[in-house]
């Protein structure tokens, strides 16, 4: 079997076909979109393919993403469309190309990387480990015809100024409405939510299907799902009280023809403050996974409540990243950290030991009691357990889902 980069002299064809037998059919609609964006990323060298002689039997790709861990940016690999050939699955083609794919996205400079798992196995196998959520809800669109007041003690103009009003954005606009996304999850300290790249970006923005709003401080994308039964919030982010309801209203602005909202939103979004009664119900939740590439690099680049301040030793063993594994010192200060070789267990007891998918939990901020009950941490002391806890705190989540 070779694996290797996909590059302009493959024949997308047989890269469709095998995406169709993965995840089924494309619509004939969809198809030159479909193409347009293979291009892309063959041109970009993020598709790596498993060859049989010349048949193709097995493909990944990765996303250039950057994502916020506690209101700080960093790259972030995307890995998706992972997908083997029915006929060839079950003989190790599709941890072999994981393998190649992993330590490809960790030459490329990458320290961390997420997924969506089909199945958890394989993943589990190479280091990848659950690490947040992407939440929809689903309540009547009558919900929001009048949201909840805001508290009369806070409610005077001096203390609910007005904002400027969202404004309708397309393709042009896609440096501003990064710019908007990239400000509103790092003014909120949020962990998870991603961007893309500019040129993603607009494309995303230049669907016919997305209605698209943006202001300085938010960003509102929503479709019509089921002919004109139902909005689907694909995102609606706002860092401010004023461009929150605002945002809201636009959407409940459809509560004369839409029955449902389906929105995708985070774990302490606001709308359930909002709505008058208790109508949001979760619509379905999908569970994504975490890689850690970089021990140091990914501690250096995350970010840290301010006032954590912490030095801890621990073990990290990491088969696939020899480069991870060693006994560390961590040192959280400031709202940053860094880790360094070497290092003391705590007193009277052995160091936290930790493999690759503890470290990825724990980095995504899953407590360590969790951890322990999973098999995925030992070692350490209650004391230690709970300055890491408060350290790497965090709900992440997802918008979008690759």
């Amino acid at each position: 079997m070779d694996i290797r980069e996909l590059d302009s002299g493959d024949d997308l064809g047989a890269l469709l076909d095998l995406s169709s037998r993965a995840f089924g059919p494309h619509r004939p609609a969809d198809r030159p979109g479909w193409y347009a964006e293979a291009e892309s990323v063959v041109r970009d060298r993020r598709w790596l393919a498993a060859f049989d002689g010349p048949r193709l039997v097995a493909a990944a790709r990765y996303h250039e993403m950057r994502q916020c861990w506690h209101g700080r940016w960093q790259p972030m690999a995307g890995v998706a469309s992972v997908m083997v050939a029915p006929e060839d699955r079950g003989r190790g083609t599709g941890r072999a190309l994981m393998t190649a794919l992993l330590e490809l996205i960790a030459s490329r400079g990458y320290q961390i990387s997420a997924l969506y798992p089909a199945t958890s196995a394989i993943y589990r196998s190479l280091g990848w480990e659950i690490a947040g959520v992407r939440d929809q809800v689903r309540f009547p669109a009558r919900s929001l015809r009048a949201l909840a007041a805001p508290d009369p003690l806070l409610s005077s103009p001096a203390a609910m100024p007005d904002g400027p009003q969202p404004r309708r954005c397309g393709p042009d606009d896609s440096a501003a409405v990064l710019a908007a996304l990239n400000g509103v999850h790092q003014a909120l300290r949020e962990s998870g939510p991603v961007t893309r790249d500019e040129e993603t970006m607009r494309r995303w923005l230049a669907d016919e299907d997305r209605y698209c709003y943006l202001a300085p401080d938010g960003f509102l994308n929503y479709r019509w799902r089921n002919g004109n039964d139902e909005i689907a919030v694909d995102r609606l982010v706002a860092a401010s009280a004023a461009t929150t309801r605002a945002m809201w209203a636009i959407v409940a602005s459809h509560g004369t023809i839409a029955d449902t909202v389906l929105a995708c939103v985070g774990p302490a979004d606001p709308v359930s403050w909002l709505t008058q009664e208790p109508d949001v119900d979760t619509a379905g939740q999908y569970r994504w996974m975490l890689r850690v590439l970089d021990a140091p690099g990914a501690v250096a680049e995350r970010g840290f409540p301010a006032a954590a301040e912490l030095t801890a030793a621990f073990e990290l063993a990491d088969p696939a990243r020899p480069g991870n594994t060693g006994r560390w010192t961590l040192e959280v200060s400031g709202g940053k950290a860094a880790l360094s070789h070497g290092g003391a267990g705590p007193v009277g007891g052995a160091p936290l030991i930790v493999g690759p998918r503890g470290f990825a939990a724990l980095y995504a901020g899953t407590p360590l009691g969790t951890l322990r009950r999973a098999g995925l941490a030992t070692g350490g002391t209650s004391q230690s357990d709970a300055a890491l806890d408060t350290a790497f705190a965090a709900s992440p989540f997802l918008h979008d889902y690759f």
